[in-house]
């Protein structure tokens, strides 16, 4: 926790939107931060769905904000990707919240310093495999949402999409090693990396 409230107030001092942090205990286990009040951008989209294209567009922007930050030295380096970018490791809708003035980022504790097309190229991922209810017609619409999602991120992303899709497997073969992603959704992972794989 005292590592993770380190990386917010540093982020703080950038102009970066994450929670204040209002007390760690003397232990470093203990973090109080400032309440949000507001929604993850997935509820968020969820009961907006035409924003859906739109709030893309806002994740992409606050990859590109955060990785315009110059890393501080107490940032360990990312396990896969080399590079000098700050990096959230962990960037997706659902870790963002919208709040009453605009959106704020959440969940620090992977913060790294390292290669910006890994950053990008997990959110692609996890974007892409998120598991939808198997009710077809739920499955239709939220397939459709998703789409509109990334495709809203790939658009404004401010990096070469070929050099991003070429780092897709490094990026999964590292995510597939979290014990929090089920075999559906690593199954899903490999097959974003496949689509870009396979010969013209």
């Amino acid at each position: 926790m005292a590592g993770e409230a380190r990386t917010m107030e540093y982020l703080r001092e950038h102009g970066y939107p994450v929670p204040a942090v209002e007390e760690i205990s003397d232990d470093g286990t203990d973090l109080v931060m400032e309440r949000i009040e507001g929604s993850s951008m997935v509820d968020y989209m969820s009961r907006r769905p035409w924003t859906t294209r739109r709030q893309g567009m806002v994740l992409a922007t606050l990859h590109r904000r955060l990785h315009a930050i110059a890393p501080p030295d107490f940032l360990p380096a990312a396990p896969v990707g080399a590079g000098d970018s700050f990096l959230h490791m962990d960037l997706h809708p659902l870790n963002v919240m919208i709040g009453a003035n605009g959106p704020v980022v959440i969940d620090w504790p992977n913060a790294a310093r390292g290669d910006p097309l890994v950053d990008l190229g997990l959110a692609w991922v996890l974007m892409a495999a998120g598991e939808i209810p198997s009710n077809p017609m739920i499955a239709m619409i939220l397939g459709r949402g998703r789409a509109a999602l990334i495709n809203g991120f790939l658009r404004n992303v401010d990096v070469d999409l070929g050099l991003l899709k070429g780092k897709l497997r490094d990026v999964v073969g590292f995510k597939v090693g979290d014990p929090n992603m089920t075999p559906t959704e690593q199954r899903a992972m490999w097959q974003v990396v496949e689509k870009f794989e396979e010969p013209t």
